[in-house]
């Protein structure tokens, strides 16, 4: 078992399955799951269970260099991203009936509470914003499908 600390390029060929329970992990997860994009359709609230989980397209920002490197497409993989010990959920600018409307993440982040408590807040572009409040933070990243090819064939960009 190698104790040393993981590189960036080493998680390149593999499926991603990671777990915050600090800032610094929800920063990690937020780098990775910029710019996934999701139908308002594949965001699923169960109150009973207290989870709120997303079936996201998610950019393999872990490839990209791979890619141009050695000149292929970038690609996008499936993944779930789920926030577990939700106590409530709020949403603004997001229409939840309009079935094709179509959210990008733009970042997600860790507000602090009292004690363990605290609440996940994903931004999304045009002004969207999700927030869960949860009684510890408990959030995951997994790739559940293989990769596949970037449909526009083109990295994200954001102007600076």
């Amino acid at each position: 078992m190698t104790t040393g600390d993981a590189r960036f390029e080493d998680g390149g060929e593999h499926p991603l399955g990671l777990k915050a329970e600090t800032a610094e992990d929800v920063a990690v997860i937020s780098a990775l799951a910029q710019d996934a994009v999701l139908a308002v359709t594949d965001m699923s609230w169960q109150p009973r269970a207290r989870s709120l989980a997303f079936l996201i397209n998610r950019f393999r920002w872990e490839d990209r260099a791979a890619a141009e490197a050695r000149h292929r497409p970038y690609e996008r993989v499936r993944a779930l991203l789920v926030i577990d010990g939700v106590l409530s959920v709020a949403s603004q600018g997001i229409d939840r009936k309009d079935a094709d409307a179509v959210l990008s993440i733009l970042a997600v982040e860790w507000k602090p509470g009292e004690d363990a408590a605290g609440r996940v807040e994903i931004t999304l572009a045009g002004d969207g914003a999700i927030a869960a409040d949860v009684e510890c933070l408990d959030l995951t990243l997994k790739d559940v499908t293989r990769p596949y090819f970037a449909p526009s064939r083109k990295a994200p960009a954001h102007p600076e």
